[in-house]
This record gives C-alpha cells, sequence and structure tokens, in this order.
C-alpha cells in the first residue's frame, strides 16, 4: 500500500512568508538612527535640480528659486535647499537676487535661513550702480522684504567697498543699516 502525507495549505503559506520575511531582512538595508534614535530626522522626501515660482498678481510681484537639491522634514516643518537662487522682483524696484549653499525655509517661507557663501545682487548686471553683498549667514524675511545678519559682511558699490559687522537691510525702504565696526574704502 502506498501511503502520502500530506501538509496543510495553511502550514504552506507560514513557511513561505517567513522565508520571505527573512529574506527581506536580510537584503534590505536598516535605517541609521540619530544621536536620539528620532526615525523622523530623516526627511520625508528629496527632490533633485527643483525650481519654483510665486506670483502675487495684484502687487505684479514675482519670487523664483531654484536649488540643486531639496529635503523636507516633516517633524520640524522645515525645507532645507542646497545651492539655491533666489530672485524677488517688484516693479519700480531693482531686482533682488541672492544665491548661498544652503537655506533652510521654515513657516511656509516667512523666515529663510541662508548659510554659506551668501551673495546677494540688488540690481541688474548691466547696472552699474548695483549693490553687491557678501556674508557667510543671512536671514531673509520675504514678507516685510528684509534681511540681516549679526555676522561679518562686505557690501560693493560703484568705487566703494564697506566691511562691517551685522546689517539691516530694507528693501522696500532702500536702506541698510550696518550695526558695527563699519570700515570704508575707495578704490
Amino acid at each position: 500500500m502506498f501511503r502520502r502525507q500530506s501538509f496543510s495549505f495553511s502550514f504552506i503559506v507560514l513557511v513561505g512568508l517567513t522565508a520571505l520575511i527573512l529574506w527581506f531582512d536580510n537584503v534590505t538595508e536598516r535605517l541609521p538612527s540619530g544621536a536620539d534614535g528620532d526615525l523622523y530626522q530623516q526627511p520625508d522626501y528629496i527632490a533633485e535640480n527643483i525650481s519654483g515660482l510665486r506670483v502675487e498678481y495684484a502687487q505684479s510681484i514675482q519670487q523664483i528659486f531654484h536649488a540643486k537639491e531639496m529635503s523636507h522634514f516633516i517633524n520640524q516643518d522645515f525645507t532645507k535647499l542646497n545651492n539655491v537662487h533666489f530672485m524677488h522682483a517688484k516693479p519700480d524696484t531693482p531686482p533682488f537676487r541672492v544665491s548661498a549653499d544652503q537655506a533652510e525655509i521654515h513657516e511656509n517661507g516667512k523666515n529663510i535661513y541662508l548659510r554659506g557663501n551668501v551673495n546677494v545682487i540688488r540690481g541688474t548686471d548691466e547696472d552699474d550702480k548695483k549693490i553687491i553683498l557678501k556674508t557667510e549667514t543671512l536671514h531673509l524675511i520675504p514678507d516685510q522684504e528684509l534681511a540681516k545678519t549679526d555676522q561679518s559682511v562686505i557690501i560693493t558699490r560703484l568705487n566703494t567697498t564697506i566691511h562691517a559687522t551685522g546689517l539691516k537691510f530694507n528693501n522696500k525702504t532702500n536702506t541698510i543699516e550696518l550695526l558695527s565696526h563699519v570700515r570704508a574704502f575707495d578704490r
């Protein structure tokens, strides 16, 4: 007599799922945990070579940006940009262009913190009266058209170069307030 052993369908599925789980565990890479073990320190999305445009039609204001890489962090609700360029254009005022190695955008663009090789140009490239500002950190408040820093700044306009520590720049009123250690040089 010929005897046949049978396994139940449930047992076969259980063994298959166990093998699949063990295989996934071996081929997947574990996320590195931060110092506090918080997985939310990782960005929830990353985009490369991204550009954006914001237009306020009532005031004819345009704000344009481009970044090499953008990462959004959901737990702190901020966006980090690498190799970033901003431009703010408004009728009857010179364009305001900013570039930096990194930027952090907080509160849906109400506060922008720039770091590393920050360059600001107010005016067009053809305008010989344009203002060029260089610093390492800069805090932008776009709604108020303000830029400020407590770091060393170099400002160039025409043949004059100004070195100072700290600055408040109001694009609405076209005023620059230098906070301390101000030195000016003519070329």
